[in-house]
């Protein structure tokens, strides 16, 4: 046993060195041939302030509509270990940062009401997944950095104590539909009455454990986590999964499945629920040497 485990280890080494050189490589000859080009386009921007959450495992109630034996159900609590580094910005975008993007002609403007109400340090809101998704890319350009929208397993991972669970508590083998329409009323009646709809500047909401600011205040946050309907087995495990990419969850003090297109989540954009006050976002950072050639590749319509 002790051979064969060395023989792997000296198999697995041997073909380490050969691959980091190829990917070393390729990630020259892409940025000498100007498929990535490391600098910035147009003026520099500072980068914004970031938190870096460090690797831990951490239990996490996955989003999407459960059923089991055509009852509503809770979603799964799994045991999650994050094995890298997760590198966020400290604070939401705020509406001087989105008017920035704006001013360059490559952000629409926000949804009227809403950042022209707003000062320098508050939260930009008003804005739907779609512009946020078009934000992160010219951020992306403007610092040389690679930004992108979290998905909410990585909000979670960021929000630490904050991050609501949405479980309703009633026992899944339960057949009787009124305890889980009670359940839900008491929930969303609770939800209602807790309701401050006016965004705050940047620090009000205060820091969780990790040094992230302000989630689960009054802005709920875009996530690229598409919302699901999961159907479970007489086990407890999948059985089906159907997903709407068309539209996302946000995640604040609760989550919340909205339109990709919607910018004012009181207007009827929200799937499922109480919808958000506000709705905002912020980014995370891929710090590994290699995205930025990721990202030009899918910009040219290449996934890998």
């Amino acid at each position: 046993m002790a051979a064969l485990t060395s023989t792997l280890e000296n198999s697995w080494t041997s073909l380490a060195f050969p691959i980091l050189l190829l990917t070393a490589l390729v990630g020259g000859v892409a940025v000498k041939t100007g498929l990535v080009d490391l600098a910035p386009a147009g003026p520099v921007l500072a980068a914004p302030a970031t938190v870096d959450i460090a690797p831990r495992s951490f239990s996490y109630r996955e989003n999407g509509e459960y059923y089991r034996n055509g009852f509503a159900v809770d979603g799964p609590m799994t045991t999650i270990t994050v094995k890298h580094t997760l590198t966020i910005m400290k604070y939401q975008v705020t509406s001087a940062d989105y008017e920035r993007c704006v001013a360059d002609q490559v952000c629409a403007p926000a949804e009227p009401g809403f950042l022209s109400a707003q000062t320098a340090d508050m939260p930009a809101t008003g804005v739907s997944y779609d512009d946020a998704a078009v934000y992160a890319r010219w951020l992306s350009d403007r610092t040389g950095m690679v930004w992108m929208l979290p998905s909410d397993q990585d909000l979670a991972f960021a929000a630490g104590e904050r991050f609501p669970d949405d479980a309703l508590g009633v026992d899944a083998a339960s057949t009787n539909p009124a305890d889980r329409w009670l359940a839900d009323y008491r929930r969303e009646a609770a939800r209602k009455a807790s309701r401050d709809p006016m965004p705050q500047p940047l620090g009000h909401f205060g820091e969780n454990e990790y040094g992230l600011a302000d989630f689960a205040g009054n802005v709920w946050e875009w996530t690229t986590s598409c919302n699901r309907r999961v159907n479970l087995d007489t086990a407890g495990k999948v059985a089906s999964a159907d997903s709407s990419c068309g539209v996302h969850i946000a995640s604040g003090k609760h989550r919340a499945a909205m339109s990709a297109f919607i910018r004012n989540p009181k207007g009827g954009g929200c799937a499922v629920g109480v919808p958000p006050d506000n709705v905002g976002f912020r980014l995370i950072r891929d710090t590994h040497w290699y995205a930025p050639l990721l990202q030009k590749l899918r910009a040219r319509g290449i996934e890998i």
